[in-house]
């Protein structure tokens, strides 16, 4: 019997209907026939649309389908006010349908039950979605203090603090955790990424090779390659390419939902002062990432590359669809070549280098007469760049108009912008816009 169909004997409507589709629903679920679990409940709704059961066992399997499950669950909870597992359950289909609504909610379950780790869990998750970055890793370790076993919430909250940009406090989270005898691979995982993003290769390496050891990972293996290739300590390109391929997936949504990344928006409003209306030109998106600063692009060019170090984010660039062309490698080695582009950007790109010598000879050599190259950096307030303590480079004005005069390159725009959010406060920035004569 297909999984997507309840096949039953005939059966008139009533108490004995429901129970009997309520009996199948139930085995299809510990079948892990999802599809069928789905099909029988409905039925059961059919059958008997005042039962609240038929109607909390069908949200219960509408995991793909959250805002349906909501209204599933509002519509069961209407029939049975105190049912506690469907007032949570509406909680979190909420929170994962993306509706605003879910965060008041969850502050009633919380106050209602403060102790408990699933409701505090499920708060920090609404948090985290609103871009609410710290208050999310607050409730999560309330929720591991109330189950302070629980490796999963343990996970999740060292993947939040690493995206909100404090690896320090995930490896801080972390290491007591893992001097437990059992070993947990994606924690060391975990743990090993912490130690990249804080330039600290050989500690990296240690974490990524027990992770191996434990269970091995195509990804993993990949960063651990990168790492053994000597060139750690400066994140080689390799390296780079393996950070980036495992953020793939999720880089869009942590960067302009939960950090407020800007700089697409800031890069084109810069590009349209210094240019004024202009169409049909050639650029190339340096470092392009998942292609959000593409589409801002795509309606100045005739032509529009692309160019990353990972190959994940430029099939994201890809399937986006903003580009004519688009390539995995080195920005430096895009650029090689005379006089081709009207227009080089590079957005959020030139904070993971220090000295940017060779990038602006690089976009001097490759402009055509009158191109411009337009990009973000971090801000220094004095000296020339240094790396931050979220590893990440920060650039002084004077640097950059000394950069800029060295190449050949003459500076039409230079101002403080805010790029992203760093821990819900504004990352100082810069965007200017360089000019080949």
């Amino acid at each position: 019997m297909g999984c997507d169909r309840v096949s039953l004997h005939p059966i008139s409507a009533g108490p004995s209907a429901l129970d009997r589709l309520l009996e199948v629903g139930y085995q299809r679920l510990y079948a892990d026939e999802s599809a069928g679990a789905r099909s029988a409940f409905r039925m059961a709704v059919a059958a008997d649309p005042t039962s609240a059961e038929a109607h909390g066992a069908l949200a219960e399997v509408l995991d793909a389908e959250p805002a349906v499950a909501a209204r599933v669950y509002e519509r069961a909870l209407r029939l049975d006010p105190g049912r506690w597992s469907w007032r949570l359950g509406r909680a979190e289909a909420l929170a994962a349908a993306g509706d605003e609504a879910a965060l008041s909610v969850f502050q009633d379950l919380v106050a209602e039950r403060p102790d408990a780790a699933s409701v505090r869990r499920g708060h920090g998750r609404a948090l985290a979605r609103a871009g609410r970055t710290a208050e999310a890793a607050e409730e999560l370790r309330e929720a591991l203090v109330l189950r302070p076993d629980d490796r999963d919430v343990l996970a999740e909250l060292a993947e939040l603090l690493m995206t909100g940009g404090d690896a320090l406090a995930a490896v801080e989270l972390l290491t007591p955790a893992l001097r437990r005898p059992d070993g947990d691979a994606g924690l060391h995982r975990l743990l090993g990424h912490a130690w990249a993003e804080l330039r600290e290769p050989a500690k990296a390496l240690a974490a990524l090779r027990r992770a191996q050891e434990i269970e091995p990972d195509d990804r993993t293996a990949a960063l651990v390659a990168a790492l053994e290739g000597g060139e750690g300590a400066d994140l080689s390109a390799a390296y780079v390419r393996a950070l980036f391929d495992r953020y793939a997936d999720r880089f869009d949504s942590d960067l302009v939902g939960k950090l407020g990344y800007a700089a697409p928006r800031i890069l084109r409003e810069a590009i349209d002062r210094v240019c004024g209306p202009v169409q049909g030109m050639r650029a190339l998106d340096l470092g392009c990432g998942t292609g959000l600063m593409g589409v801002e692009l795509r309606p100045l060019c005739a032509h529009l590359a692309g160019v990353d170090l990972s190959p994940r984010m430029v099939e994201k660039a890809r399937g986006r669809g903003p580009y004519d062309a688009l390539s995995v490698g080195d920005i430096v080695d895009a650029m090689a070549g005379p006089a081709r582009w009207d227009l080089l950007v590079a957005a959020d790109v030139l904070v993971y280098i220090g000295d940017l010598a060779a990038v602006f000879a690089a976009a001097a050599t490759a402009l055509a007469p009158g191109g411009r190259f337009a990009a973000t950096v971090e801000r220094l307030e004095s000296g020339g760049f240094v790396l931050g303590p979220t590893r990440r480079y920060a650039h002084s004005v004077a640097y950059l108009k000394e950069s800029a005069a060295a190449a050949g390159l003459d500076v039409l725009l230079l101002e403080e912008c805010s790029p992203r959010r760093e821990k819900q406060a504004p990352v100082p920035g810069l965007v200017f816009v360089l000019g080949k004569a």
